[in-house]
């Protein structure tokens, strides 16, 4: 006989007031759910199912929650799945697309012809090549400048599409007509993805040092869509995640020795490890911004 009852989908009211509403992002991007299964108690359910009968010990869905995310047990966060329609500049898509854990169906251009949109950007938001940074930007060109630079794009992006344009008229086949497009047409796709997976791409795209335009594509998804669907998912995403800080055993035993009011051995340790005085070096830097948020000072500064 069987002994299961009758299952209803799960439903989030907060994530159906935006089911398919687009929600804005850069000048003519957007984001918009298309569909999601699951939500906080579909973790907590896959949860307790793989602990047996141990997790009646267990009475709060947050704090279990709370405790997967604290113990990166991750599998619990994968039963709950999410589809996005995004539209996206390609140079940004690019980005996006390196995340592989997802199922994606992006429009074709070999197929159809190409969004006649592009990303525009304002005088004040040209922004510098950052000095410590390779990949990374840094504070902003003068408005002056940035005019000049804005009405070039402008140019740039009605020449290309009207060559492109013109080509489809001369009968040009699209896969080939459309190869001097620039990186800054808009391109759309649906993009498929777990609860985990999702995770792990805010909390690359959210950072200060991603990129401005796909930060502001991952802010909009957590803030106004994982938020939503998930909120003690989120919650502790943000406390776990974004909000907290990674030891490795070198800074933790460096940390110790401040504590204990030992700066010399302290500096000591930071010495062995390579982290000399007056020498530039990145996880050296990276600690020292780890120091300031704990309000501790660091002994070889």
């Amino acid at each position: 006989m069987i002994r299961a009852e009758r299952l209803q989908r799960t439903c989030v009211p907060a994530v159906d007031e935006v089911l398919g509403v687009p929600l804005k992002v850069l000048d003519d991007g957007f984001v918009r759910v298309v569909d999601y299964m699951g939500s906080d108690e579909s973790v907590v359910q896959a949860a307790r199912v793989s602990y047996g009968e141990g997790t009646k010990k267990v009475s709060e869905d947050r704090g279990l929650i709370r405790y997967l995310l604290r113990h990166q047990h991750t599998t619990p966060f994968e039963m709950c799945e999410i589809k996005l329609h995004v539209r996206v500049p390609m140079d940004c898509w690019r980005q996006w697309i390196r995340h592989r854990m997802s199922s994606v169906n992006e429009y074709s251009t070999r197929y159809s012809v190409a969004i006649d949109a592009m990303q525009k950007t304002s005088p004040d938001a040209w922004r510098r090549q950052s000095a410590d940074n390779k990949q990374g930007s840094s504070g902003s060109l003068d408005p002056a400048p940035g005019k000049r630079l804005t009405e070039r794009e402008a140019e740039v992006h009605r020449l290309c599409r009207e060559a492109y344009e013109e080509r489809l008229k001369a009968g040009v086949a699209r896969e080939q007509a459309r190869k001097d497009l620039p990186l800054s047409t808009y391109t759309e796709a649906y993009w498929k993805t777990d609860l985990h997976n999702l995770l792990r791409f805010l909390h690359l795209r959210m950072a200060p040092n991603a990129q401005q335009e796909i930060r502001s594509y991952a802010r909009l998804i957590g803030h106004e869509i994982v938020r939503r669907w998930c909120p003690l998912t989120w919650e502790a995403f943000l406390d776990y995640r974004v909000g907290g800080l990674a030891l490795s055993r070198l800074e933790a035993e460096i940390i110790a020795r401040i504590a204990r009011g030992e700066p010399k051995a302290a500096e000591g340790l930071a010495e062995q490890a390579g982290w000399a005085k007056g020498k530039k070096n990145r996880e050296r830097a990276e600690f020292d911004e780890k120091l300031k948020t704990l309000g501790l000072k660091a002994p070889w500064t």
